[in-house]
């Protein structure tokens, strides 16, 4: 009998070590809050104000840059080119891109270290990150521009957390507030609101306020923090995780409102999006997204 408890034992023990293992990768991967989100809109009717990311389907998947074989970082939609860029930050460039993903034109960059995202913020006025000094670079393009140097950009540094090696990944901006949302990737994952960069009004002295929402962050079932949208017409955040795999909205307060999965099966994917790095929205409500190296994917909502 003695020789039977002994497996019986170690089996329990095994299992019972197996389970925990279990229950720690959930935690860590937000899947208790996600599988709870996901619940809870089996019988609570849809947000009426949401943007409703479930309802969105691929309708370009994992479509190659053609011409492009470095890691593209980040992407933003510029409403007057109509049209999208994105950075790379092995030899650094600013990459403008069609609707359709072909390659426009390129601009080299000197000085900007380690380029993670870029943000449109008005006519041929944008905003870089360079992701390991914690820099917000404000950068000019003319449609004859070949390359930006940093040192002659406005510029300024955070100095958040700069003992992570986890920096800013992504940028979102609102025109109405003048408000620049700058995504920590991990480490803590959080999401900081600029306000007085970049300066628009030379004739307001220059401050800038620096604050964040620990409720929403804390709120966002994800494990990492990619890229970002602000979508003008309802007020809401788009948050791009590629570790989870997810799109999540957030409202005006940070309440979760709805999720685009990038996993295969969902959205009419055939496969996995890799890593996903970027995300963008049009006037019209596409949204655009990059994954390393070079893929393209364009998601849309089915005509009613």
């Amino acid at each position: 009998m003695r020789r039977l408890a002994r497996p019986k034992a170690l089996s329990l023990m095994l299992c019972l070590v197996a389970l925990l293992l279990v229950g720690v990768a959930a935690q860590q991967y937000r899947l208790f809050e996600r599988a709870w989100f996901n619940v809870q809109g089996l019988w609570q009717p849809a947000d009426a104000r949401s943007i409703g990311l479930g309802d969105y389907r691929v309708e370009i998947e994992a479509q190659q840059i053609p011409g492009l074989d470095a890691d593209v970082s980040a992407l933003t939609y510029d409403p007057v080119r109509k049209s999208l860029f994105t950075v790379t930050n092995k030899n650094a460039e600013l990459i403008e891109l069609s609707l359709e993903g072909q390659i426009l034109r390129r601009v080299a960059l000197v000085g900007f270290g380690d380029p993670e995202a870029v943000e449109f913020i008005s006519a041929d006025t944008y905003v870089l990150t360079d992701e390991r000094r914690q820099r917000l670079i404000k950068i000019h393009l003319e449609d004859d521009t070949r390359f930006l140097d940093a040192a002659d950009a406005e510029q300024m540094t955070l100095g958040v957390h700069m003992s992570s090696n986890k920096g800013f990944e992504g940028l979102a901006y609102d025109s109405v507030g003048k408000r620049l949302f700058v995504a920590k990737e991990r480490d803590p994952m959080l999401i900081y609101e600029v306000q007085g960069f970049p300066h628009y009004n030379p004739e307001k002295s220059y401050a800038v306020h620096v604050v964040n929402n620990p409720k929403r962050d804390a709120g966002m079932f994800v494990r990492d923090l990619s890229s970002l949208q602000y979508d003008e017409r309802t007020g809401h955040l788009l948050a791009l995780s590629d570790e989870s795999r997810l799109v999540l909205e957030l409202d005006v307060d940070g309440r979760p409102l709805s999720t685009l999965s990038l996993t295969k099966g969902q959205q009419g994917l055939r496969a996995t999006v890799p890593q996903a790095e970027g995300i963008a929205m049009d006037d019209d409500g596409s949204l655009y997204l990059v994954s390393e190296p070079n893929l393209f994917y364009v998601f849309k909502k089915p005509a009613l």
